[in-house]
């Protein structure tokens, strides 16, 4: 493992219990970095920051409560003293079905945590980091908000607005030492599987020309250096973890 300097650096990693979360975290702890974990699960986010040891704190919260997520940030800060990088990694997969049989209330639950989610987080902490004139926020999205994919496209549409979403951001705080992106990692073997049908996961890792899904520790190992002081002129961009599936 590549050892990068992130000594002494506060962080936040949303959906940290778990999956690419809690392996991001697990990373950045190895490279120095302080982190405070955000989940919902409460039960599950206790286990995961004894797990990682006293480098690691909770904090439990629902991203798609403005107000409970900017209680999140006040709390952290009065732990870390300043949050220096968040890496959002919340989200849900959604049920599969065509579009014209989407349901409407599902609709809204996936792009609310996954879109307005996303929003929540990085405009909550946004002016603290202005404020300093440093920051380093890594928004995971996903191939789907790239390519789509049939029977889901409440994920996909709401994996596009993430990405949209950070290429506008970035560019608006280019001129401090802020740097924002994000990266859009295929499939990984995590708990999100179980909401996905079999034939769905089998369409998506015929799409993998590497022939097998992510490792979660091969996400964490590309935001380590995303979060990094070394990544000093990259924002507003988009970084694949697809195994070859990027067509663009």
């Amino acid at each position: 493992m590549n050892q990068i300097d992130l000594n002494g650096q506060a962080t936040v990693i949303t959906g940290g219990a778990q999956g690419i979360g809690f392996a991001i975290a697990r990373r950045l702890i190895a490279s120095g970095a302080r982190v405070t974990l955000w989940d919902m699960n409460a039960e599950l986010l206790a286990s995961a920051a004894r797990e990682l040891g006293e480098a690691a704190s909770a904090v439990t919260v629902d991203i798609t409560d403005y107000a409970a997520v900017e209680a999140a940030v006040a709390e952290t800060e009065r732990r870390l003293g300043r949050i220096d990088i968040l890496v959002h990694s919340a989200g849900i997969a959604g049920k599969n079905a065509p579009l014209d049989e989407y349901e409407l209330d599902e609709w809204r639950r996936v792009i609310d945590i996954d879109l307005n989610g996303a929003f929540h987080v990085n405009r909550a902490v946004l002016p603290g980091m202005k404020a300093r004139n440093y920051g380093r926020i890594v928004n995971i999205a996903s191939i789907a908000g790239k390519e789509g994919n049939p029977n889901a496209s409440a994920y996909a549409a709401a994996k596009a607005g993430v990405i949209g979403m950070t290429k506008a951001v970035g560019k608006e705080c280019a001129k401090y030492d802020i740097a924002i992106n994000a990266i859009t990692p295929a499939t990984a073997k995590t708990r999100i599987l179980e909401e996905l049908k079999p034939e769905f996961i089998d369409y998506m890792l015929s799409r993998i020309p590497r022939g097998r899904f992510l490792e979660v520790e091969e996400a964490a190992n590309m935001v380590a250096w995303l979060v990094s002081k070394e990544n000093s002129f990259t924002t507003a961009s988009v970084f694949d973890l697809s195994g070859g599936r990027a067509t663009y």
